[in-house]
């Protein structure tokens, strides 16, 4: 696991720059690799630099080290991730006539010269992993960026002052000389609705989020450079669509047979390291059924992590301490108080690189913290929910569907527009108004987005420098949910809600989180459930093997059930939370909220309008129901306090 940088200038008074530049951005990532750093600048070419700084997880020697060359001398790569399969890759390399002797063990040399034999989209669709990277061909003078299926790692790209860069993190491309990329207020409605900034864009102008699956070509000619149209050379919709077409007829005990099967291979080529690994645990199926598996192939003791609060309704210690009494795991806990949470807020906005309001983000730091202390890779049991309809939600929008589908769309959308236009400030009129955007719902897409956004019937809060029209043709901007076409889910709202959250939720959020907070502290994260098999599988089974009534992933926990008894199990989902609100409500977190909303420098950029904020405000800490979006607004303000 490490991190990347680099940049292509055509300017070519840049020379006396570069290693200044490089360094400056290099710093920026120390976290994600501070084993050791390389830089590479393309001989005779003094425009293409390329950066890397290692966390050393596999091939602890010099080997390993990198920007790193090809045998053949024509490619040149700096990599972030982990490649899982790479005995099937040497095995295609023996097969198709490679004889070369391999420096070192590194899955960064095998995955480089699988490219230079194969070429970057064949290697790209046989790879394994998570992984970002940019490969720079100096043959055809072309810098390729590539990131892995789902979008584990992170990949930022964009133009500086007619320079091409790229980075692992937006602070690094802050960190390149003459950076004054505008504040891009156009994903702002984006960013209040959903808690974060939606791929492509990101925070900045000019600046973009590579998407999942994805993968950039940059022809770097003399004086300029020109940008090739990405290449999606794996897609989640197709792969649902496949699955679909074609569903798993066997019973749902003859899919926990062939899920545990693909599941275990999964966790044991991610349990391959150098160094001591372990895995967090909280009470949930998800992480104890990893954690299970883990153990099943482990001769000594899993090295297990979870993290508690005082307040009880939050707390997983307890429970996650039995499940690993249970399977018999070596466990380590922590109880976090108000102050650990007060002290890692402020350090959000530079963690992130932009706004990100996911709360949970908090005691997802802290037990990356806590765990590095004893470990340094960690597997995780995240994407569970999105691969086996574990959200509780998805009953919900069900339901709403069920009532609302037989009503002509023109009638739904007149009665939820007149519903919208309720007038007044009570919750009670933002209760109408928010039925009122479910009501207008067209089909099951866009039910499922207004049910997610948590912004319903609170337009008026938004200041004079957002732009709420979202129409593309005048905004330039779209999002991701209007591009997903899946009329082969036509009725089936809980597929489609899998979907949009696997195209948006999962990599913009629950991904970017797991990264970003245990990178911050050196820790490579590892999720068993995104092995591309499991995924594809996943979406081949009907819903009666994923939902019972309100339960969710019943083909997992019939896995897990072989390990844990279902007792331990059976109780309500706490969900990786914190208490947010009793915090903010009172004490420093109060202040600390209070401050920041009154901030004179940030209402005059009229974001936001800040008498509305205010008495949206006061609600809430009287006891109003507005945790998520006053957590939005209090996390884009700290991020503007600190950037802008």
């Amino acid at each position: 696991m490490c991190g990347i940088v680099g940049f292509y200038t055509p300017n070519s008074d840049f020379g006396d720059k570069i290693q200044s530049n490089i360094e400056r951005m290099m710093d920026k990532i120390i976290h994600r690799g501070p084993d050791a750093s390389g830089v590479w600048v393309e001989p005779g070419n003094r425009c293409l630099v390329m950066g890397h700084r290692r966390l050393s997880i596999i091939d602890l020697t010099e080997t390993g080290s990198q920007p790193m060359i090809s045998h053949s001398r024509r490619y040149v790569i700096s990599y972030n991730g982990e490649i899982y399969n790479t005995d099937t890759l040497l095995d295609e390399l023996h097969r198709a006539g490679y004889t070369e002797r391999m420096f070192g063990t590194s899955d960064t040399e095998i995955l480089l010269e699988a490219i230079d034999r194969f070429g970057i989209k064949e290697t790209l669709v046989m790879c394994k992993g998570m992984f970002a990277f940019a490969l720079y061909d100096r043959e055809e003078n072309t810098l390729t960026l590539a990131r892995d299926r789902i979008g584990e790692k992170p990949l930022y790209y964009g133009e500086v002052e007619g320079n091409f860069v790229f980075a692992s993190e937006l602070g690094a491309i802050r960190a390149f000389e003459g950076f004054s990329n505008e504040f891009n207020s156009d994903c702002i409605a984006d960013y209040l609705k959903h808690g974060y900034v939606p791929a492509p864009q990101t925070i900045y102008r000019d600046i973009y989020k590579l998407e999942p699956g994805c993968s950039l070509k940059i022809k770097c000619e003399v004086n300029k450079w020109c940008q090739y149209e990405p290449f999606t050379y794996w897609d989640i919709e197709a792969v649902a669509a496949r699955g679909q077409a074609s569903k798993f007829t066997g019973s749902r005990a003859e899919a926990a047979e062939v899920l545990e099967g693909l599941l275990t291979r999964s966790v044991k080529q991610q349990m391959i390291s150098d160094v001591p690994l372990g895995a967090f645990l909280s009470s949930g199926i998800d992480s104890a059924t990893i954690v299970a598996l883990m153990q099943s192939q482990s001769v000594n003791p899993v090295r297990t992590f979870t993290i508690g609060f005082e307040e009880e309704a939050f707390n997983e210690a307890d429970d996650a301490a039995k499940i690993a009494r249970r399977i018999g795991t070596e466990h380590t806990e922590l109880y976090a108080t108000r102050q650990d949470a007060i002290d890692s807020i402020p350090l959000m906005s530079k963690m992130f690189g932009e706004p990100f309001a996911d709360s949970s983000q908090i005691p997802t730091y802290l037990v990356s913290k806590l765990t590095r202390k004893h470990v340094t890779v960690a597997l995780s049991g995240d994407a569970g929910d999105e691969l086996f309809a574990g959200y509780r939600d998805y009953t919900g929008v069900n339901n709403i569907y069920k009532k609302i589908k037989n009503i002509p769309v023109p009638m739904r959308k007149l009665g939820g527009n007149l519903m919208r236009a309720f007038p007044g400030r009570s919750e009670r009129a933002d209760e109408i108004r928010a039925h009122g955007t479910l009501l207008a719902a067209s089909d099951e897409v866009d039910l499922y987005r207004r049910t997610y956004e948590t912004w319903k019937g609170l337009d008026h809060l938004i200041g004079k420098a957002v732009i709420l029209d979202r129409d593309p043709k005048k905004t330039g901007r779209t999002c991701i949910y209007d591009t997903i076409e899946c009329g082969y889910l036509k009725g089936d709202v809980i597929h489609t809600a899998m979907l949009m959250n696997m195209k948006m939720y999962l990599p913009d959020d629950i991904l970017t989180k797991v990264d970003r907070t245990a990178m911050a502290v050196s820790l490579e994260t590892r999720i068993p459930l995104l092995d591309p098999d499991v995924v594809e599988f996943a979406w081949t089974l009907p819903i009666e093997h994923l939902r019972e009534g309100n339960t969710g992933k019943m083909v997992l926990r019939d896995i897990l059930y072989k390990y844990v008894d279902k007792s331990l199990m059976d109780r309500p989902k706490h969900g990786f939370s914190v208490p947010v609100s009793e915090w903010l409500r009172e004490g420093e977190l109060h202040d600390w909220a209070a401050d920041l909303l009154n901030s004179d420098s940030i209402n005059r950029l009229e974001i936001l309008d800040r008498v509305n904020v205010t008495n949206l405000w006061n609600d809430y800490v009287s006891g109003g129901p507005w945790r998520k979006q006053i957590w939005h607004i209090l996390m884009l303000y700290d991020w503007l306090r600190e950037n802008i």
